[in-house]
């Protein structure tokens, strides 16, 4: 019996093995790596870096969306929220998690995983803050960058001084929100005050409200400058601060370049924005089969002086000609 099939059954037929065929295919193929970002801020306030990050995966081959999705977290400057959004990625089973500028995430994420591996980006030393066992052999799931803005406080301070050498009395922010940190930082700006020769305020704003009473209180103690701690709080807040500083007319060193773009006055530390890039580089290498062990920490070497020659003019300050051929960048 001779059984005749019809060109639309036929087309039927080779589209459903076809399908089938795709499907197996699908099936087959692994899926696609995710990475878990946990940020302290918010994602408005970092777009540039996040632009950085996204370029150190890239340098390593991963492209978000065509063969990396990336799980982003933002505890929207709220400390306790971290620990249940880094259970929260643990539990989606990422391939690694990147916590960059943000010390209380990573922590966060070590005691959520033993596991997963963990990129940081961190100022404090990783070794003292229990991050890794050492440097070289970082010795378990987390590695990453140690950029330093709490070790240059000596050198923001004199730098602060040689743009405003008239300011005998200098108001510093601290925020207490992580007190060893903070223990720290105030016995080192302390240090340099007594090396530079200047007398402190300090003061500890936390929250948006606290920064404009700080504002208050040191004009109304007669403060002549103002040195801002790093702190990824303060990142947040950099408008706010550089705005303030102006309208009360206080020069102010800061810790990151982000601070001067946005009409701060002064910047020196290590550049975020590197950073950034280089945490994305250790994820992508991670995700290509190294290991957080086999990944020594790196040390940012390079340091940058950022002056806003506008505002400068604007609080009646000249810049010397000698600091402005020091400065690696000049906004005029």
């Amino acid at each position: 019996m001779t059984v005749t099939i019809g060109r639309r059954e036929l087309l039927a037929a080779v589209g459903g093995a076809a399908v089938a065929w795709q499907l197996a295919a699908r099936a087959q193929q692994p899926a696609m790596p995710v990475v878990g970002f946990l940020g302290s801020n918010s994602t408005g306030m970092w777009a540039s870096h996040l632009r950085a990050f996204r370029q150190g995966l890239s340098e390593i081959g991963y492209v978000e969306g065509r063969n990396v999705a990336i799980e982003y977290r933002w505890a929207q400057n709220e400390p306790n929220l971290l620990a249940e959004m880094a259970a929260d990625l643990v539990s989606r089973k990422v391939a690694v998690i990147a916590t960059p500028g943000n010390l209380p995430g990573t922590r966060a994420a070590k005691t959520a995983t033993s596991t997963i591996p963990i990129v940081f980006g961190v100022a404090e030393d990783p070794v003292k803050a229990g991050l890794v066992a050492s440097l070289n052999r970082p010795d378990g799931n987390a590695t990453g960058i140690n950029f330093f803005t709490g070790e240059p406080v000596a050198k923001r301070l004199a730098l602060l001084h040689e743009l405003v050498p008239s300011a005998k009395r200098v108001a510093v922010f601290i925020n207490p929100s992580d007190p060893p940190r903070a223990e720290i930082l105030r016995s080192d700006v302390r240090a340099a005050a007594s090396h530079v020769g200047v007398q402190l305020q300090i003061l500890d704003p936390s929250t948006s409200r606290e920064i404009d009473a700080a504002f208050a209180a040191l004009v109304s103690e007669g403060a002549e400058a103002l040195f801002v701690g790093p702190d990824g709080f303060y990142n947040s807040r950099r408008v706010q601060l550089a705005n303030m500083a102006a309208d009360h007319s206080i020069p102010t060193a800061f810790a990151a370049r982000e601070y001067v773009e946005t009409g701060g006055l002064m910047s020196y530390g290590t550049s975020l924005t590197e950073m950034y890039r280089e945490v994305g580089v250790y994820c992508g290498r991670i995700l290509k089969g190294a290991k957080p062990a086999d990944l020594p920490v790196l040390q940012s070497t390079k340091f940058e002086l950022v002056i806003n020659l506008q505002t400068a003019r604007m609080l009646g300050h000249e810049v010397s000609p000698t600091l402005l051929a020091r400065a690696d960048e000049v906004i005029a």
